[in-house]
């Protein structure tokens, strides 16, 4: 099969990618042979998977899949992966844990179901391992030997760690103003981290730049020319979600907002999960959440609008600052399609949502969880999310990759000496 090539991209004729059959144009439909390519040629519309799905039972796929090993990789026959992806050597991440959050439930009045899908427990803590796993397995179909991204931080760790693993070259670039935490955490694998001056926006754009030009000869840029296969490794956060409620959609989900690729993808595999049989066919609604420094799509919903206007981020939420998402109308769609919303909250909401969850499930989330929480409190208060309903709440990240934002508020409740009186008159211990 010949594979149409981006510029200045290595390719192999007859890419393995499992059940992959083409891309597709999410706008116009035209369909494209497998390759690395992101922009259709007709309509330059975003292009994403298409597969041959698994036909056969219901049932006997759910075996297959519940026989399989404890991470993304049980979904094999769903993803753009070889059938033998599990043998290779990558960081296996997925299958992370869903958290019935009672506690949580009743600070917050849920009485139908609350429960916090905790990606934090992936490799390198965040949900970009399961993106990047994706994406790993395109660059080694299509011969590529250096791995890359633009990131606001978690991915560039992600592509760090999965390149170290798979043995191959890494560099990758982040704004300058990045957490420390998540700067160290990217630059330890020894792959090449740069900072570019400026956001995340900027960091793209200088990205599709490189692509095309010599020094990017045979760079898989995950969230460019590797893009809709990176995209795919969001789908498992649906189906794990799915099969660890017993096999059945959940009525609400609310997902945090960066490029929107997560909300979109995750909408993708609860659809293909009704296709195939594996859950019943039933309503859900999808909440999206923004920060307010960064809420360009939670602006587009508020105003009845179809597109997205940029914003300049400016929120502590930085693994969500950007401010032009590329999915971002597609979320549009999604969000009024399934009945949801997309809102937003400032920082300081962001803080004390942080703070709630790790008080009441001792999950300390990133600045990330702390948006997806503190939106659904305030859609909760506000009655469009339903408290009798199920509901998850999805956290992406580790808050010690993001420790300044609660530090200021989160310290030593006292010090004192080493005496039971000491302790006895600081009136501690007896509450």
């Amino acid at each position: 099969m010949a594979v149409q090539t981006v510029a200045g991209n290595a390719t192999t004729a007859s890419p393995d990618l499992g059940p992959a059959a083409a891309l597709s144009c999410r706008e116009c439909g035209e369909r494209f042979e497998l390759g690395p390519l992101f922009a259709c040629a007709s309509c330059f519309g975003p292009l994403e998977v298409a597969y041959d799905l698994p036909t056969g039972s219901p049932e006997e796929l759910r075996k297959r899949i519940e026989a399989g090993p404890d991470n993304i990789w049980r979904y094999a026959p769903l993803l753009p992966v070889p059938a033998d992806v599990a043998d290779k050597p990558n960081l296996n991440p997925g299958f992370t844990k869903l958290v019935k959050a009672d506690n949580l439930a009743r600070e917050l009045g849920v009485t139908g179901g609350l429960y916090v899908k905790d990606d934090s427990g992936n490799p390198t803590h965040s949900f970009k391992d399961r993106v990047v796993a994706i994406a790993v397995e395109a660059a080694r179909a299509f011969g590529f030997t250096t791995l890359s991204c633009s990131s606001t931080g978690n991915l560039a760790g992600a592509v760090g760690a999965a390149a170290a693993r798979a043995g191959l070259r890494s560099c990758v670039f982040i704004p300058h103003d990045l957490e420390q935490g998540k700067v160290v955490m990217a630059a330890v694998y020894g792959g090449e981290l740069v900072g570019i001056e400026g956001n995340y926006d900027d960091v793209n754009r200088f990205c599709s730049e490189l692509i095309g030009d010599p020094l990017g000869e045979g760079w898989g840029f995950v969230n460019v020319n590797l893009r809709p296969y990176y995209g795919e490794g969001s789908k498992t956060l649906a189906y794990e979600i799915c099969e660890q409620l017993g096999w059945r959609l959940p009525d609400q989900i609310v997902i945090p907002i960066a490029s929107g690729s997560q909300l979109t993808k995750i909408d993708k595999g609860l659809q293909e999960l009704i296709r195939l049989g594996l859950v019943e066919d039933r309503p859900y609604k999808i909440f999206g959440a923004q920060a307010e420094g960064c809420s360009p799509v939670s602006a587009a919903f508020k105003a009845g609008h179809e597109v997205v206007r940029p914003q300049k981020p400016n929120t502590i939420a930085k693994s969500l600052a950007i401010g032009n998402p590329a999915d971002g109308p597609y979320v549009l769609d999604i969000a009024r399609r399934t009945g949801g919303a997309v809102e937003d909250v400032t920082d300081e909401q962001v803080v004390d949502a942080i703070k709630l969850l790790a008080r009441t499930e001792g999950i300390f989330g990133e600045t990330a969880g702390g948006v997806t929480l503190g939106v659904t409190k305030k859609l909760i208060e506000a009655g469009v999310i339903d408290p009798t309903l199920t509901t998850v709440v999805v956290n992406t990240g580790d808050g010690l990759k993001t420790l300044d934002a609660v530090s200021a508020t989160s310290q030593a409740t006292a010090t004192i000496k080493p005496s039971l009186d000491a302790f006895r008159a600081a009136g501690l211990g007896t509450a």
